[in-house]
């Protein structure tokens, strides 16, 4: 069997069971077994089950698709490339609705290793936003006197909660009707915010 193979089924085998059980749940002779491999063979691609689990986040996550979106973003209006990233990280959520939900259940009894490797994750997350935002600041149409950190950070925060409340706290779930609809409300109030222009 080809590494690259390994590799990608000890990743999918990760990723199943941390949804079904948590990091903290799945152990790695489970993750192996469900790979079809030994532990042995986990640990020779991997080294442990933090590289493994943050390898997953790197993979599976919003991440890398932000990455790539941000080609796709040249020519848009900021309006138009926010709905765009808004839209795609809440269906990222969505698909891995299982996982986000008992990884925000546990990440508070995770230990040091764990915690750091899921807050590098987010920090990484929110500083490429916030190196988009930078660039928009660069070409006039973010004002420059704010923190394109800060923003990137609300901004997510913002679209986190809002898959939260509906996701995983109502049983119905977001409908792409109504999600489309209100992504572009939430954006409309991140970049104009909610004062009426003429006060």
């Amino acid at each position: 069997m080809k590494t690259s193979n390994t590799k990608e089924l000890l990743l999918q085998a990760t990723l199943k069971l941390i949804s079904e059980k948590g990091y903290l749940g799945a152990t790695t002779r489970e993750i192996a077994n469900e790979a079809g491999v030994t532990e042995i063979t986990l640990f020779r691609n991997f080294g442990s089950k933090e590289l493994l689990f943050e390898e997953v986040l790197k993979t599976y996550t919003f991440l890398p698709k932000l990455r790539e979106l941000l080609p796709e973003l040249e020519g848009l209006s900021c309006d138009e490339a926010l709905v765009l990233i808004a839209t795609r990280f809440l269906l990222t959520l969505k698909e891995r609705k299982a996982m986000i939900k008992i990884l925000y259940s546990e990440v508070t009894s995770y230990p040091d290793k764990i915690r750091e490797v899921y807050n590098r994750f987010v920090d990484e997350m929110r500083a490429t936003l916030a190196a988009y935002f930078v660039e928009l600041q660069g070409r006039g149409v973010l004002r420059k006197n704010m923190s394109a950190e800060m923003a990137a950070r609300v901004f997510l925060w913002v679209l986190f909660s809002y898959f939260r409340s509906e996701e995983i706290m109502r049983s119905a779930g977001m409908r792409k009707q109504a999600m489309d609809k209100q992504v572009r409300e939430m954006v409309d109030i991140f970049i104009h915010g909610t004062l009426d222009g003429g006060h």
